[in-house]
């Protein structure tokens, strides 16, 4: 989409830091970190939230959460733990609608979270 934050930083309009890429999803480190480590993973297709999923996207969510497993043990934190979390709309607290998932890492998470 012309106007997706996230589909501009996949194109390379927009930097990021990238932390990972792979032939469908990308990493890049969160511009406002809530943890020391706060990485973002995108899907390089948009889809704008987890309702606009269909079930042919099985695959693609869980390679966001396998980049995320092995980001979490490149960092070492995987064992002390690290939190993953998707938000779906506005009132969850979704910003950008490209869905992404945020890896958290390096502090102490408390639940529930806000």
């Amino acid at each position: 989409m012309a106007d997706c934050l996230f589909c501009k930083i996949i194109a390379g309009e927009i930097p990021a830091g990238k932390i990972y890429e792979d032939d469908e999803v990308l990493g890049f480190n969160d511009i406002n970190p809530q943890a020391p480590h706060h990485v973002l993973f995108i899907p390089k297709r948009h889809i704008s939230t987890l309702n606009d999923l269909e079930g042919t996207d099985a695959a693609l969510v869980g390679k966001l959460y396998l980049a995320a497993k092995t980001h979490a043990g490149n960092l070492g934190v995987a064992q002390e733990g690290y939190r993953t979390v998707m938000n779906c709309n506005a009132m969850a607290g979704q910003t950008v609608f490209h869905i992404h998932l945020h890896m958290l890492a390096g502090r102490p998470m408390h639940w529930p979270p806000g």
